[in-house]
Formats: structure tokens, C-alpha cells, sequence
């Protein structure tokens, strides 16, 4: 049968199979030959032995993977942001969602306290540059409800800015979240442990990746996207992309740059392109060895 790790303990991978509670599984030998090791969100092949655990047999095929933390098969990420106390540095949300496209997986961009701020502008800019953008209150409801649709039927990473509220939301979301997630970092003795644990939560009808006791999804934790790869995680640069004057243009301050001049006609927003050029410069200055282990 076929299911979903949805958490990695002790060296037993514990699988959603859709049929109750999940299957405590071992990994057969013959992964490690392959230089396979499962992670939480994987895809996989289990058997079932008499003793009602089983053993994973084969990994599925990844849509994606990520290092820090280690899972895979993460269908969107929600970027919690805000335009209240505290403010949201937009390059962030830029950072992340570069991130999540060059990973292949969605971009939802949730402004928080939108009972203090609503973030028109921002919103605007985000939904401008073809992102799905909502407003949402943890503390009122507002919002909570369209956002619970959102991540309905997926695996959904939260990630944002220290006391964007994603705590909040989650607990709006799924009534007791964060007992759940307290307890399982109780167990794990957290603070003693260097390892972080990660596990997919049921969350409003889908599952959301948490790391008890730390922030999951740190942006400074992450890998660093490729120079070479970076425009293309920019998905509104995509129409003028092929449009540039010479090729290989790095879209920066070369002359005959259809997406700079997209930037000057305001079809682009001017502060998502200097985003583009501070992510470039930052790529730039990582060794080439160092890209290449991500």
C-alpha cells in the first residue's frame, strides 16, 4: 500500500496510509544502499507485518525537497506577513516566495492583523505580481475561514517574520494546534535535543509541516537559490524574459533588459525588482561548492 510520512522518530517513519492511525514503519536495508533515506512528506510503498508495523519499501518520486528543515512534497507555502506592529519587511516576502517557486511549490501570501492594518498596498502589489494574497485576523476570525479553504487537501509550510502571529493563525485554524505541538515538544525534551523534528499536522483539512520548539521554515536557514535560477523564480519577469536584448541577461543594469524596462513602464513593481537585484548580488557572493550541496 501507498501513504504519506507524516513523521520521523527514533528510526521508525510513522505513514498515513488513510486508514486510521499511522503505520510505524522500518526502512528496508536496501534504501540505504541506495543512498535513499525517507523523509516526512515523502510518498511511499509500505508492507504491512503480522505485528501490525510495517516497512517501507520504496520512496515515490519528490515534487520537492527542502534541507532545513528536512522535508519533502510540500504543496505551498503560506507566507504570514503583516502591516502592523510588527511591519513586514517586503524583501522578505520576496526572499520566501523566490524560495517556494524555485521549489516548485505554491506562494500564498497571508497579511495577518488586518483588524489594525489591511495592507492595501501591499496586497495589491502581491496580487499585481499573480500571487493569491488574503487578509486575515488570527484575533477576530476575519479571513480565517477563506485561508482554511486554502489549505484544504495540502501540505502547507507557515513561514513569516518573528511576531507576524503564525501561531495565531494556526491555533484559529485548528483549535488546540499549538497543546498539540507543545506536547510533542515536551516529549522530545525540547531544548536538550539539537536535532529538529519535524511533522506533518492535520490542520483544517489538510497538513501543515511544524517543528516543535523552533520556527520552522526559517528564511535564513534555508538554501541559497542560484544566480542563474533566480529570475525564473520571479514569475512575473516571465513574459519579457525572452525579450531581452542579449542573452544570458541577468535583468540587473544590462542595456536592452525587457524586464527593466517592464520595471520603468510599471509592470513590474520597482520594489520586487530591486528584491530580484538584492537576492542576485547576495547569490553572487556564495561559492560554487557551496550551491551546489543544497
Amino acid at each position: 500500500m501507498t501513504g504519506q510520512i507524516i513523521k520521523a522518530l527514533s528510526g521508525f517513519y510513522y505513514v498515513d496510509a488513510g486508514k486510521g492511525q499511522p503505520v510505524p514503519c522500518r526502512g528496508r536495508g536496501r534504501l540505504r544502499h541506495q543512498k535513499a533515506t525517507p523523509l516526512v512528506g515523502d510518498r511511499v510503498e509500505i508492507s504491512r507485518l503480522d505485528d501490525g508495523t510495517g516497512m517501507v519499501e520504496a520512496i515515490l518520486p519528490r515534487k520537492n525537497q527542502f534541507r532545513r528543515p528536512m522535508v519533502a512534497n510540500i504543496d505551498q507555502m503560506v507566507i504570514v506577513a503583516s502591516g502592523a506592529i510588527p511591519v513586514t519587511d517586503p524583501f522578505l516576502i520576496d526572499r520566501m516566495s523566490a524560495m517556494a517557486e524555485w521549489k516548485g511549490c505554491e506562494g500564498l501570501i497571508c497579511f495577518n492583523k488586518c483588524d489594525l492594518e489591511r495592507a492595501e498596498d501591499l496586497v495589491s502589489l502581491y496580487r499585481g505580481a499573480g500571487f493569491p494574497t488574503l487578509q486575515v485576523s488570527a484575533e477576530t476570525g476575519d479571513g480565517i475561514s477563506d485561508l482554511a479553504a486554502a489549505i484544504t487537501g495540502k501540505v502547507s509550510a507557515f513561514t513569516g517574520n518573528s511576531g507576524v502571529g503564525k501561531s495565531s493563525i494556526l491555533n484559529a485554524l485548528q483549535p488546540g494546534f499549538g497543546l498539540q505541538v507543545g506536547e510533542v515538544s515536551e516529549k522530545l525534551g525540547r531544548g536538550r535535543h539539537t536535532t529538529r523534528h519535524v511533522e506533518l499536522f492535520p490542520v483544517a483539512g489538510g497538513f501543515v509541516a511544524d517543528t516543535p520548539g523552533f520556527s520552522s521554515f526559517d528564511v535564513e536557514q534555508m538554501e541559497a537559490i542560484p544566480k542563474e535560477a533566480l529570475a525564473s523564480a520571479f514569475r512575473e519577469f516571465a513574459p519579457y524574459m525572452d525579450l531581452c536584448r542579449f542573452q544570458g541577461c541577468a535583468h540587473v543594469k544590462e542595456k536592452g533588459c525587457a524586464v527593466r524596462e517592464a520595471v520603468a513602464e510599471g509592470k513590474i513593481a520597482l520594489s520586487r525588482h530591486k528584491s530580484y537585484i538584492r537576492l542576485y548580488e547576495q547569490a553572487r557572493e556564495i561559492p560554487d561548492w557551496e550551491i551546489s550541496k543544497n
